[in-house]
């Protein structure tokens, strides 16, 4: 058999903690865009669905989100080989 070498893994525990942060701050956005229904559909508020919350903060924070994310796993480890 042949001799087992240590592989070490794509991502350290750094980049794991970064990927999930940057996973929560896109749920967050995904949060921040949620609501503005109504319970009657007759009715139809385009300041509750129209605020600048859900047009711009929230797909801006999922933005941020996201980049964080592609930043996570292009960060090389600093362990030395």
């Amino acid at each position: 058999m042949a001799a087992r070498t240590e592989e070490a893994l794509a991502f350290d525990r750094t980049n794991y903690k970064m990927l999930l942060i940057g996973i929560a701050i896109v749920i967050l956005g995904y949060v921040l865009m949620n609501g503005g229904g109504s319970g009657d559909p007759e009715v139809f508020d385009a300041k509750e669905i129209f605020s600048p919350r859900r047009i711009t903060v929230a797909p801006i924070v999922c933005l941020i989100g996201y980049v964080f994310v592609i930043y996570a796993i292009m960060r090389k480890s600093r362990t030395a080989e």
